[in-house]
């Protein structure tokens, strides 16, 4: 039997390759997933222990509970250059310290990171150009930074100080910033480190790095500087250590992004499994004779089952090698791409680890066997008598009862489940819930599928029937005589067509109920707020009050409205408590804003859902100027708003908090006044101001959409490949159709069809294939996709993109067609004789 199975093997090569292949691009998918992030990973990790390297011991500030907000100060820093045993210390500062461009305004949505650059031995930072700054009127910038803003080495720049005004400083070199994301992504500034905690403000440091003597070890160090500091609020690391905690962070950065690339893998995998599954299905529908033969001549049915098993095992571990090769060519691929667009990626070699090859190897034979199995099982079913047959019996489906009671077990639980989803409160605990019921549901219909074929054959097959004369009937009647290996071929691409209807509607909801909220939330011309803050808290926020003063003296502006809130404890809780002045109505959904002054309040409805307040009700206010105040609940108004999440009267906030800057200042042309004038008015008022940023609600909408399109754009770049997978399993079944066809297209040929009309046949079957792949793709994917909807907002607008619906169907059918090519090419060349003389 051994011998058989791989004498069989040999004699196929071109099966095994068709076979082999959806496996090898499912296991490609994963096997490249894990050397693109170990790749990563190993790169970062090499960068950290390089930058920590130089460092024996640091000293890192620790708040309550683990946290680490706090700063070392002066005094912390003297106690450890006090420690013997240590040869240098020094701070690090960080801050915020926001660079001016060439236009006169704050670069990026985010102010750049201000830091100290140290010299000497324990220098972390890699200046790749010029020199480290020496002055206080020298800086250096990060690569990056200067190459998008068109700076270089020799040039003066200007940055904001803490006090708002800007300062100049000569470019003395470039530096790489490592592995700090933050400031990869805000860019970053360096000083000297007295100048660095002028310009960012901070009193104290970040971190303290030491130097140990000759002949101290980083451990004794690390135990001497500890005691020095004694209490709490420090946290001590080793050089090694550090390494391992920054390596560490960032793996679990890195684990997030495999998590998420692995999901798409695992739906390509499933789709593969499917293929695999109906190929072996055939392949025993096709071996039937030659397994009765072996029947007849001794074998047993469990030698006939380890045949088929032994050849999926083959099957499996050649699609795993050849899928392992694959991935690490996508992974190499991938990092090479990425680093020709400009992205700093990794120097050294890509990384293949020992476990991603064990588990693209077990994943890929697991997965084949798995998809084997019930076909083997069918094999040991097949009689010897059928050695006596000149032809295989065509198989026929009957929905037994067991198929039902599950099938309507699944579709019952699916449906209540999602049902619960939906009716469930809007949020993640809803959305897992809809989720599950996607899942039972899609079960059911898996069950189902033979069931549905048939009426679906006909309704996606009308048209070309009617079209097509004879050939377009015999391609409806071969997509209905096997209901079962029609509908395990179809559900492979039902499952991509769903996943991409389902995104595109989220994403089409998504982007018409946002829309909406914008139209209410920006009821105005145009929005000026500061250049946001990642991290420093202690930064002025805001824009100064003179800048409304400065818009309202615009003959083309009509209105302004001045927004100002800081973070404030309500009731216990942190909330964001503001004021507005200026010409805007609130509207509220409950109670009223009459009376709105003294000790009261408005409340958004997600703050009164946490709060559980209503009208009538009060709220214990801690401000720091009048101590804890007790607010009068006046109305609840719509979250779309564009007000804070409680908000009072300006007269008590300005006792209650002091004089702020704006948060928002609202902005409205007056009426005849084109987009154009308007925008120039509004911008030269803010020009006196660097970190004031002039949005609009079209570049809001835009900013939105781009991102929207970006998601969509990847999510169906990887849900592509499991669609590609679903269409070589449509192939791979024409191909072996066509085979197991021979003498009935011979006969076909003989009764005067045309070698065309043959390959249109072939094509028209593969076609009615993808409709039904599309049509049931389409409805999962549009009722889950409501359902979806449904747990992310209330008051969702619910949006089915139609074109891009029907663009899904169409390019279904059309790649069903494209992969009956080649079949139908094989059928109109056999000889007419030859195929009729087989048996």
């Amino acid at each position: 039997m051994l011998k058989s199975t791989l004498a069989g093997l040999r004699a196929h090569k071109l099966r095994l390759l068709l076979t082999s292949l959806a496996i090898t691009l499912g296991v490609g998918f994963i096997a490249g997933t894990f050397v693109l992030t170990d790749t990563l990973q190993s790169d970062v990790t090499q960068r950290i222990a390089a930058s920590a390297d130089k460092v024996d011991v640091a000293v890192l500030p620790a708040g309550p509970g683990g946290e680490s907000p706090g700063r070392l100060d002066a005094k912390d820093l003297e106690k450890v250059r006090g420690v013997t045993g240590v040869a240098e210390a020094q701070g690090v500062v960080q801050g915020e310290a926001p660079l001016i461009g060439k236009d006169g305004k704050a670069v990026g949505d985010f102010p750049t990171a201000g830091v100290s650059i140290v010299t000497g031995r324990l220098a972390r930072t890699t200046i790749t150009s010029g020199v480290a700054p020496a002055a206080a009127d020298q800086v250096v910038l990060d690569e990056n930074t200067a190459k998008t803003r068109n700076f270089a080495i020799g040039d003066t720049v200007r940055v904001l100080g803490r006090d708002g005004k800007p300062a100049s400083f000569r470019v003395v070199g470039l530096f790489d910033v490592g592995v700090d994301q933050r400031m990869a992504m805000t860019g970053a500034v360096g000083f000297t480190g007295a100048t660095a905690q002028t310009m960012t403000g901070q009193k104290g440091f970040a971190e303290i790095d030491v130097a140990a003597a000759p002949g101290v070890s980083p451990q004794t160090l690390k135990a001497s500087v500890a005691a020095a500091l004694g209490g709490a609020g420090h946290t001590v690391r080793t050089g090694q250590e550090l390494v391992d905690e920054l390596a560490k962070a960032n793996g679990a950065d890195m684990r997030f992004i495999t998590i998420g690339l692995l999901m798409f893998g695992v739906v390509a995998m499933l789709v593969a499994a499917l293929v695999i599954y109906n190929t072996f299905n055939i392949l025993i529908a096709q071996r039937a004779r030659e397994l009765a033969l072996l029947r007849c001549i001794g074998a047993t049915r469990k030698q006939v089952f380890g045949s088929v098993l032994l050849e999926s095992v083959v099957v499996g571990v050649i699609s795993s090698v050849l899928g392992l090769l694959v991935g690490y060519g996508l992974g190499a691929g991938a990092i090479a791409v990425a680093g020709a667009m400009g992205q700093d990626l990794p120097v050294v070699g890509v990384s293949l680890a020992p476990r991603t090859i064990a588990l693209a190897l077990a994943i890929g034979v697991l997965v084949t066997v798995g998809a084997a199995l019930l076909p083997a099982r069918t094999a040991t079913r097949v009689a010897p008598i059928a050695a006596l047959r000149s032809q295989t019996d065509e198989q026929t489906f009957r929905a037994g009862v067991l198929r039902t009671v599950f099938a309507a077990l699944f579709l019952v639980a699916g449906v209540g489940a999602t049902a619960a989803g939906v009716m469930a409160p809007p949020g993640p605990e809803a959305l897992f819930i809809v989720m599950g019921g996607g899942a039972l549901t899609f079960c059911a219909v898996l069950i189902l599928g033979p069931v549905i074929v048939k009426p679906l054959s006909a309704f996606a097959g009308w048209l070309p029937a009617k079209l097509a004369g004879v050939p377009g009937r015999l391609a409806v009647d071969n997509a209905r005589r096997n209901p079962k290996r029609s509908a395990t071929t179809t559900v492979a691409l039902t499952i991509g067509v769903t996943l991409m209807t389902l995104i595109s509607v989220i994403t089409a909801t998504t982007r018409a109920t946002i829309s909406a909220q914008l139209d209410d939330q920006f009821p105005v011309d145009y929005m000026v707020m500061s250049q946001g803050s990642l991290s420093d808290r202690d930064a002025p926020a805001g824009v100064p009050p003179e800048l409304s003063t400065a818009l309202r003296a615009r003959p083309e502006l009509a209105s302004v409205v001045q927004i100002r809130q800081r973070e404030a404890r309500v009731n216990g809780g942190e909330y964001q408590v503001g004021t507005f002045e200026g010409p805007y109505k609130a509207v509220a959904t409950k109670g009223t804003t009459r009376g709105f002054t003294g000790s009261t309040a408005m409340l958004n409805t997600s703050a009164a859902k946490e709060l559980k307040a209503s009208p009538g009700g009060t709220l214990a206010l801690a401000t720091p100027k009048g101590g804890t105040v007790d607010v009068k609940v006046i109305a609840i108004f719509d979250d779309s708003a564009p007000l804070p999440a409680i908000t009072v009267p300006a007269d008590g906030f300005a006792t209650w908090f002091g004089a702020m800057n704006d948060e928002q200042v609202l902005v409205n042309a007056k009426d005849g006044v084109g987009a154009v004038a308007s925008r120039k008015a509004v911008e030269a008022a803010a020009q006196a101001f660097p970190a004031a940023k002039v949005l609009s609600s079209t570049e809001i909408r835009g900013q939105f959409d781009d991102m929207l399109d970006t998601m969509l754009m990847v999510i169906s770049g990887l849900l592509g490949l499991a669609i590609l997978i679903s269409l070589l399993g449509i192939a791979n079944t024409l191909s072996l159709s066509v085979h197991e066809r021979t003498r009935e297209s011979a006969l076909l040929r003989a009764l005067g069809l045309t070698r065309p009309q043959l390959r249109r046949m072939l094509s028209l079957e593969a076609l009615i294939m993808g409709l039904i792949g599309a049509i049931v793709g389409v409805v999962l994917g549009g009722a889950f996709g409501w359902a979806a909807t449904q747990t992310l907002v209330e008051d969702v607008l619910f949006r089915v993109p139609v074109t891009q619906v029907l663009l899904f169907v169409a390019l279904s059918g059309l790649a069903g067609v494209l992969a009956a090519l080649l079949p139908g090419r094989r059928a109109s060349r056999a000889s007419i004789v030859t195929s009729l003389a087989s048996t």
